[in-house]
């Protein structure tokens, strides 16, 4: 069984390698979102070839803002750095939460 979550993202812990899990709430919302990267397919080489580079949008569904999200990685596909527009990162503890209090 964890064969086919660890090939179908399952958990969403993004401890695979293949992906990295954020959680985002987009400005003048309450929802918190779930973004996941694919890293192995979502971030483009950079420029000068030493790292990549990945902007992604993250939308509420009950909220029509968006926040921006861009991400820098090195070489090896590490976050180096994460930058938000119009948004905050949250902990995952917060969107945990926030679920638990929908249910």
């Amino acid at each position: 069984m964890n064969f086919l979550k660890n090939l179908f993202g399952g958990g969403g812990s993004g401890g695979d390698g293949r992906s990295l899990v954020l959680y985002v709430q987009p400005k003048m919302c309450k929802e918190i979102v779930q973004v996941r990267v694919d890293l192995m397919n979502g971030p483009s080489l950079t420029d000068d070839g030493q790292g990549y580079y990945m902007r992604k949008l993250a939308s509420a569904t009950r909220c029509p803002f968006q926040a921006e999200i861009e991400l820098f990685f090195d070489k090896n596909k590490k976050l180096t750095d994460k930058q938000i527009t119009n948004g905050t990162f949250v902990t995952a503890e917060d969107y945990h939460a926030q679920e638990a209090e929908r249910a």
